[in-house]
């Protein structure tokens, strides 16, 4: 079961562009990343630009942690003009280019499984790298997780869905810091409070960023993993 803390770890948030802020900032000790990285449309860059643009900002979220640490990204497969792109496999092309190795593919569901979503794939890949760190004999997360937990917002991963991956950062990457370069509202940041981690989240809006220094979520969303 999982442990839940009495009182609540300490938050940093910064407004700022994620990408600038890494190349200066540098690795973060006793830190893992759990992050997802913006879609072409959230980020106003063409298609060819965005892909350069996504590669770089795997390549600094792997670079931003320990070599023993890990990295894990949530990333949803989009279409955009006729092209499916399976950003899941671009975030292992560019974290094998930084040096490292995936030690775990799972899939979180955001439909029930069997239904037509039409074009927008209703899962999102849940990706661990490193550079050192194996992947444990026994890892209790599920190859498909059904159950991703609330939404904080549309754009947001799931609270259970982010707990599983906080909990690995702690349980078996020893993390003490929850690093979210892409935090948007927070649950990241929020859910790695809740289970005894600091926690360090980027957002360039302002307005999101006042709600990530903000946001709560009560222990019984990720109790039980």
């Amino acid at each position: 079961m999982t442990e839940i803390p009495s009182s609540t770890p300490a938050r940093e948030v910064h407004c700022a562009d994620a990408i600038p802020w890494m190349r200066a900032r540098g690795q973060i000790v006793g830190a893992c990343a759990v992050t997802s990285l913006p879609d072409v449309s959230e980020v106003g860059l063409a298609l060819p630009v965005w892909r350069t643009w996504f590669l770089e900002a795997v390549r600094l979220v792997v670079d931003s942690v320990p070599d023993e640490g890990a990295a894990l990204f949530f990333q949803s497969d989009i279409k955009h003009d006729g092209e499916w792109i399976d950003k899941g496999a671009m975030v292992v092309r560019a974290a094998e280019d930084a040096g490292a190795r995936v030690l775990f593919h799972k899939i979180v569901c955001r439909r029930p499984p069997g239904t037509a979503t039409f074009g927008r794939p209703g899962y999102t890949h849940l990706i661990a790298v490193s550079r050192k760190m194996k992947c444990p004999a026994v890892l209790p997360i599920p190859d498909v997780i059904l159950d991703a937990g609330r939404q904080t917002w549309v754009r947001a991963m799931g609270i259970r869905a982010a707990a599983h991956a906080v909990v690995f950062a702690r349980d078996h990457a020893k993390a003490k810091i929850i690093f979210d370069p892409f935090c948007g509202i927070g649950t990241v940041l929020a859910v790695a409070n809740v289970l005894g981690l600091d926690a360090i989240g980027v957002e360039k809006a302002r307005k999101r960023a006042a709600q990530a220094k903000a946001l709560m979520i009560i222990s019984s969303e990720v109790a039980g993993l």
